[in-house]
């Protein structure tokens, strides 16, 4: 019988990745999405057909939709990708977050607690319900040094403070009612169907346009560079054969400065669509003023997924980063869409022209 997952933000960036990958492994998908505006059921439309996909436009805050969704569809197991991600809307707007990633992972354990509660002894053994969280719960790293499996919580925006709570429940759900969880928690992910408030399509949508570069502070900022492809992959591997009341690390193995990103899509852009004027993309750099309690450095040590799950990534950032280029530019139509509306509102409201 083919397992049902019930995804939440599967119209996400990560979440529409993953959806694919677990419709393609034979999954049965329900996707929980209340489309926000970094939702975008447009990054789904060749799913929407598949005979094993349905969607529900869902808050997961609202417990008797969530109560009524475990009801009809009888899910294996859940994976919680559903959250507020983007630390410059957190310091804007603090409340949102903390009503998206604490309160409503609160409502969705409580819900999946009480399904689980209802099922057979077999059927409990083999559920599970899986957290994805970010790289950002543990705050900021020097020089040296990458954050693992027991690396101790420091969040510094509200942003990663909404997440580490969201992580700590998580856990706390498991040791105190024995909910069978797992909990992953990445670095930076890159890729297609990226919503363009984030530094990679933000930097390539300005570039094209002709507009400015906005680089915080110096541009040394250090992130580990995960590709969503891979991500979406080690999640897949994670729900399938990770341990109960585990948590595992994934990293891209590609650390760079924002400059140095900033530089080689400058790079990749001056070669694949270069401007009419013969100028370079990467005269257009503009460095601003920091972004406020910005961490230095976050880097990821993935060797216990490696060593125990078998998973490594397959994208190197160069050859990453050319094909997110290579499908934005053949992606007109969806950049289009996306760009109109909320966005552009919110940039407009925050950033002006440094948008």
């Amino acid at each position: 019988m083919t397992r049902a997952v019930l995804v939440t933000g599967g119209a996400g960036f990560i979440g529409s990745s993953l959806v694919r990958i677990l419709l393609d492994a034979g999954y049965r998908i329900i996707n929980v999405d209340k489309l926000t505006y970094a939702g975008n059921l447009e990054s789904l439309a060749e799913c929407s057909g598949h005979p094993g996909y349905a969607f529900s436009q869902t808050d997961i805050c609202d417990r008797a939709a969530l109560d009524a969704l475990f009801a009809a569809h009888r899910p294996a197991g859940v994976i919680h990708l559903a959250a507020e991600s983007h630390v410059d809307r957190s310091i804007h707007a603090a409340g949102d977050f903390v009503q998206t990633n604490v309160v409503g992972t609160f409502t969705l354990l409580e819900a999946a607690r009480a399904y689980w509660g209802s099922l057979a002894a077999e059927q409990r053994d083999s559920f599970r319900f899986h957290h994805v969280s970010t790289d950002e719960v543990f705050g900021s790293l020097g020089r040296e040094g990458k954050f693992h499996e027991a690396t101790a919580y420091d969040p510094r925006s509200p942003y990663s403070a909404s997440k580490a709570s969201s992580d700590h429940l998580v856990r706390a759900w498991h040791h105190t009612y024995g909910l069978p969880i797992v909990v992953t928690n990445c670095s930076n992910n890159y890729g297609p169907r990226q919503f363009p408030e984030k530094l990679i399509p933000l930097m390539m949508l300005n570039a094209l346009a002709g507009k400015p570069l906005p680089i915080y502070g110096k541009g040394d900022n250090v992130r580990d560079w995960l590709h969503v492809g891979d991500h979406a992959r080690a999640l897949h591997r994670v729900f399938e054969r990770g341990g109960i009341g585990e948590t595992y690390c994934i990293g891209g193995n590609s650390e760079k400065t924002n400059l140095e990103v900033v530089d080689a899509l400058c790079a990749i852009l001056d070669e694949m669509r270069p401007r009419a004027d013969g100028r370079g993309y990467a005269t257009l750099k503009t460095f601003v003023a920091d972004r406020p309690g910005h961490d230095q450095r976050y880097a990821i040590d993935a060797s216990k997924i490696e060593r125990e799950l078998g998973w490594s990534p397959q994208e190197t950032f160069a050859s990453g980063l050319r094909k997110t280029v290579d499908w934005y530019l053949a992606n007109d139509a969806w950049v289009a869409h996306v760009q109109s509306g909320e966005y552009r509102n919110w940039i407009a409201r925050n950033y002006g022209e440094r948008a």
